[in-house]
């Protein structure tokens, strides 16, 4: 452990144009592959969900239903920060602005994912990944402003936003003109799993709580794994719940884990 805290403190010790070089070159290189490799379409058997039972007038109820979790986060999320608003001198500094953005998304997911879920097609899987990419851009926008300071934060969570979404719109245009290609969505989700570690690494926390991204990213890659073993588990469990029911609940702890994070 001695040895772990020396390599963190000879990290961020490097020159601050070094540390934001490393950054660079990272998103660079995920973006030189993303290029390289192919155009990915969209698996049609991603919409063969396991769990289709009808309940009470709701198609596939299990994974339209398990959505209301994100809808609890988020607006959980958006009182906390509003009533911390209430009582600041100084409103809308970029973390609290990045986080306001977060906890929205993290409640529309809820509308998007339970929309996509009743009739499960590429065109309504584009409303489950809109706002997905509101709240992974924000809480990327949200780390930068703690770490790496407020100025850049506020500069790049418009930016960061707007990526997002492109993202996805780019993906949609992609599919309807018969080349589907995820690519770019892919990169916009999986860098900042790359890059938040990163920027943990070689810069100082200020006032967010990172050691609660550790179990934010567990709880996230579990949702992935139990989405990958959806009719697996699902069988596994006795046909009564299935994995992609399972990953949305988990995706949901994940999210939650960003309120302890605002606790300073």
């Amino acid at each position: 452990m001695p040895a772990a805290f020396g390599l963190v403190d000879r990290a961020r010790a490097l020159p601050y144009r070094s540390r934001i070089a490393f950054i660079l070159a990272a998103a660079v290189a995920v973006m030189v592959v993303a290029l390289v490799v192919p155009p990915i379409a969209q698996d049609p058997a991603y919409h063969d969900f396991a769990d289709r039972r009808e309940l009470w007038g709701i198609s596939n109820f299990g994974d339209v239903v398990s959505n209301a979790p994100f809808l609890a986060v988020g607006g959980l999320g958006l009182i906390v920060l509003f009533r911390r608003a209430a009582r600041a001198e100084n409103r809308i500094d970029p973390l609290w602005l990045s986080f306001v953005v977060y906890f929205a998304g993290v409640g529309l997911v809820a509308f998007g994912s339970a929309y996509y879920h009743d009739d499960p097609t590429n065109g309504t899987l584009f409303w489950d990944r809109l706002p997905m990419t509101l709240a992974f851009m924000a809480l990327f926008a949200a780390v930068i402003a703690d770490r790496i300071g407020d100025k850049m934060g506020r500069m790049l969570l418009p930016v960061l936003v707007v990526l997002g979404m492109v993202s996805v719109i780019y993906w949609h245009l992609t599919e309807q003109a018969g080349h589907g290609d995820l690519r770019f969505y892919a990169v916009i989700q999986f860098f900042p799993m790359l890059a938040v570690p990163l920027i943990c690494l070689l810069f100082r926390p200020h006032r967010l709580d990172c050691r609660y991204l550790v179990p934010m990213f567990g709880l996230y890659a579990l949702a992935k794994i139990c989405e990958y073993y959806d009719a697996g588990i699902f069988v596994l469990l006795g046909h009564t719940i299935s994995g992609h029911t399972l990953k949305h609940l988990f995706a949901a702890m994940a999210a939650l884990m960003a309120l302890p994070m605002l606790r300073r």
